[in-house]
């Protein structure tokens, strides 16, 4: 059986997320979107955020969206 394809929204968010984290530029969004740049942006800025207040590394694992405990 096929796996759902899983939500474009949520994966950009995801996707940008680690980007910001990593500290690339807003300018590589990769979306062609609306809807999915935005949620894009909105994972980019959380993660540049998370990254400014030292999330980063191993100290930063528990901030990954998609992980859970």
């Amino acid at each position: 059986m096929r796996k759902l394809k899983r939500d474009p929204s949520e994966r950009a968010y995801k996707r940008g997320y680690m980007a910001g984290v990593n500290g690339k530029s807003k300018s590589q969004c990769p979306a062609d979107s609306p809807t999915v740049k935005q949620e894009w942006l909105n994972g980019w800025r959380d993660g540049r955020q998370d990254n400014w207040d030292g999330y980063i590394g191993v100290s930063g694992v528990h901030k990954i969206p998609g992980i859970t405990a």
